[in-house]
C-alpha cells in the first residue's frame, strides 16, 4: 500500500529496510508515544522494529491489516495502520501516531482521510473504528473532525502499564463516509 497525498505527503507499507528510520522515530520520541501506547517500552533495539514490521507485513499478506509510515519530505514522522480485518462483519480499526514536533500540522488526519478511502473503496469494508484513551484529547479531536461518530466509552478495557483504562470509540460506516 503507497498513496501520495500531495507533493511533500505520503504514506507507505512499511519495509524491512526501514527499521532504522522507525526505530529512531520510536527512540526520540520514547515518552511521547509512551503516554498513551505500549509498543515504546518493548521497542528497545532496531531488531525489536524489524519483527514489528515483519509482523507487519505478514498481516498485510494474510489481509489482517498492516502499518505504513508518514513520510514528509522523504522524512519519517508517524505511522498508521490497520489493526486487524474482520472480513466476515467488514470492520476494521485505525490506529496512529506522530513525532511530538509535527502535531497539529494536519498529517494524522490527512492521512486518515487516505486509509479510509482505502477501506471503503478498495477493501470493500463496511465500518471502520478509531479506539482512544479518553484522556488523549488531541488524538479524540481526530475521528471528531473526520466525521465519526461517538459511539461510547469502553470501561477499564486495557491493562496500560499498571492500570486499566478506558477507551472511546469513535465508528464511521460507508454510508456515512458517502453522505459527507
Amino acid at each position: 500500500m503507497q498513496r501520495r497525498i500531495d507533493e511533500n505527503l505520503q504514506i507507505s507499507l512499511f519495509e524491512l529496510n526501514q527499521a532504522h528510520d522507525l526505530f529512531k522515530l520510536i527512540d526520540q520520541n520514547r515518552d511521547h508515544f509512551g503516554r498513551w501506547l505500549e509498543f515504546p517500552r518493548v521497542t528497545n533495539t532496531v531488531e525489536d522494529t524489524k519483527e514489528f514490521i515483519e509482523r507487519s507485513l505478514h498481516k498485510y499478506s494474510t489481509g489482517n491489516g498492516f502499518w505504513c509510515g508518514i513520510w514528509h519530505r522523504n522524512e519519517l514522522i508517524g505511522a498508521i495502520g490497520l489493526l486487524y480485518v474482520n472480513w466476515k462483519d467488514k470492520v476494521t480499526e485505525i490506529g496512529y501516531y506522530i513525532a511530538q514536533v509535527h502535531e497539529g500540522k494536519g498529517y494524522i488526519s490527512r492521512a486518515c482521510l487516505e486509509v479510509i478511502e482505502f477501506i471503503f473503496n478498495d477493501l470493500k469494508l463496511n465500518r471502520v473504528e478509531i479506539r482512544v484513551n479518553p484522556e488523549n484529547t488531541r488524538s479524540c479531536k481526530i475521528p471528531e473532525r473526520l466525521g465519526f461518530k461517538k459511539e461510547g466509552i469502553l470501561r477499564q478495557t486495557e491493562w496500560f502499564i499498571d492500570r486499566f483504562t478506558d477507551k472511546v470509540v469513535y465508528g464511521l460506516l460507508k454510508e456515512d463516509w458517502e453522505e459527507n
